[in-house]
């Protein structure tokens, strides 16, 4: 199956999805966090720095899980008309 190409948006969309976790990531490390949610290193730097734009639900849920972050407040920061540079997330 041929995956289809992703659109400028959805590019756009995961690399602020990758700023989110990287503001609630705060000052603990990248190798704590993804510990902590059950990923390796260098899927969370994938999805941080937006080369994985498009993580599976799972990993999403256990990163937010590990982070305190909702899920709704992940979602609502990420919607197309957002800047994420604004939002403020909390538990």
């Amino acid at each position: 199956m041929v995956r289809t190409p992703l659109t400028p948006w959805e590019r756009q969309r995961g690399e602020r999805f990758g700023a989110l976790l990287r503001q609630a990531r705060g000052d603990r490390s990248m190798v704590e966090v993804a510990a902590a949610a059950g990923v390796s290193a260098e899927t969370l730097r994938k999805i941080e720095t937006g080369r994985a734009p498009t993580p599976a639900f799972f990993t999403v849920t256990a990163l937010a899980a590990a982070l305190e972050v909702s899920l709704d407040a992940l979602a609502a920061a990420c919607v197309q008309d957002s800047d994420c540079g604004d939002q403020t997330l909390s538990a």
